[in-house]
């Protein structure tokens, strides 16, 4: 059982909720005690120049581009690149598009379901739409640097805090004006500029990270893609049943066969993937035992966050088979299960080495010079459907193994070879080097946060 001592003032100052989650709360303890130690802080309301979401309106979505603009939920704007998901909302039929469009250095909050969840606008990300469920942060850089706000509100300190706002019961929200009263530790000016500095060249890190990449995924999408046309019939019979697995599902023999013959007719020399595969497996799915301190732990849909580093779940080392959780550098992963994430790729680097990721991600195991190369094939928008075409499973959809192999892999001349290689992997060292530098920022704040407990 937990016990906790609570003030008086403090339980009238806080329209006397006398609920044991909001005063125990990790964050709301740590910033009460500073305030009382009198530590100058602000509010949010107070450094910024708005905090408001977009408007509630029917969503009316497109196909084409021409017609719409990139639409992100509060799930989708902590994906690595939100414009690999984003779907196409109308431009017709969608009201207040100037409030509802991303600002850069515009800060989002996600206020539904999840909360708390922070992500900062950067150039490329500018003008896409987002949903009522985020909250936009604009900040009063005359004020604060929107650097320094963005990495104190992307702290444990202010996500935990932020959960003492919650209410409702089936579907969690916050609400702006509430958001508006949480307190913000006012540093001194040379901390504040040093960590805005960090969150400036993280963003500008990965900015040049995420069109890097897109430019290697281009190489594929340029030539698959455009050639991707609707589904069409296609006979099949037992001698190709039974190169298909046995299979008699029809999204499965006639959707893998057109993409497998678009690569087939486009004149490039192709090999099956699992002609490149070392290994391809699963790892351990016995019982998890979570820990304070131990293997850090993500899931298959935390891979997909722009900074999984931050995500704070830890798995005992003493747990049987914790080990084959572990993943390694260069490793290409695929989710195997799922929903929306279901064929999502990723390729592990620095920062993610030797980090736990849960048994929904497929390991691939591949050579170490050619596994850019594959993860860009297989991470672009024809790569991702050609996975999905395997899709199997009612309840849980899946992909297994032996599919993944039956893949063709387009061999390129060299020098596309050597040059989306060389793409993904600077692409993959400024990811890394983003994240470092957030970490680095929220790191300086929370050591800052420590000594101000001190009575």
């Amino acid at each position: 059982m937990e016990i906790t001592q609570v003030k008086s003032k403090t339980i009238i100052s806080s329209s006397h909720i006398l609920k044991p989650s909001y005063h125990m709360n990790y964050g709301k303890k740590r910033i009460e005690t500073a305030i009382y130690n009198k530590f100058p802080f602000s509010t949010l309301e107070e450094v910024c120049t708005s905090v408001f979401t977009g408007g509630i309106f029917k969503r009316v979505f497109v196909d084409d581009s021409k017609f719409g603009d990139p639409y992100i939920s509060a799930q989708h704007m902590m994906n690595t690149n939100p414009l690999d998901v984003a779907k196409i909302i109308s431009k017709k039929y969608t009201p207040k598009q100037e409030e509802m469009s991303l600002k850069e250095n515009q800060i989002l909050v996600s206020c539904a379901g999840t909360i708390g969840n922070v992500r900062l606008i950067s150039k490329d990300l500018e003008g896409i739409i987002g949903s009522q469920d985020i909250i936009r942060v604009n900040p009063n850089n005359s004020k604060i640097p929107y650097g320094y706000l963005y990495a104190y509100l992307a702290s444990k300190t202010a996500y935990n805090y932020m959960q003492s706002y919650i209410y409702g019961s089936v579907v969690p929200r916050i609400e702006p004006k509430t958001l508006s009263k949480l307190p913000i530790p006012l540093l001194s000016q040379q901390k504040q500029i040093q960590i805005h500095q960090f969150i400036v060249e993280g963003s500008k890190f990965r900015q040049e990270a995420n069109e890097l990449m897109n430019t290697a995924q281009m190489k594929f999408d340029d030539l698959f893609e455009a050639k991707h046309c609707n589904i069409i019939s296609f006979k099949q019979n037992s001698k190709n049943l039974k190169l298909f697995q046995h299979r008699f599902d029809a999204s499965y023999n006639i959707y893998k066969q057109e993409l497998d013959a678009i690569i087939r007719e486009s004149g490039i020399p192709y090999k099956n993937l699992g002609e490149h595969i070392n290994k391809i497996f699963i790892p351990n799915r016995g019982k998890r035992i979570y820990v304070k301190e131990g293997l850090q732990y993500l899931s298959t849909s935390d891979l997909s966050s722009f900074n999984p580093t931050g995500i704070n779940k830890y798995l005992s080392l003493k747990m049987a088979g914790v080990d084959t959780l572990r993943v390694r550098k260069n490793w290409v992963l695929i989710a195997r299960s799922g929903q929306e994430i279901l064929g999502s790729t990723y390729l592990i680097g620095e920062q993610l080495n030797n980090i736990g990721v849960n048994e929904h991600a497929l390991r691939v195991l591949v050579n170490e010079n050619i596994a850019p190369y594959i993860y860009a094939f297989l991470s672009s928008r024809f790569g991702r459907k050609y996975l999905r075409a395997g899709i199997f499973g009612s309840a849980i959809l899946t992909i297994n193994e032996d599919y993944v192999k039956t893949l063709l892999l387009p061999e390129l001349d060299e020098e596309n070879k050597e040059l989306i290689t060389d793409l993904v992997i600077k692409s993959s060292a400024l990811f890394d080097q983003a994240i470092m530098k957030e970490n680095q920022a929220i790191e300086l704040i929370e050591k800052e946060i420590d000594l101000w407990q001190a009575s």
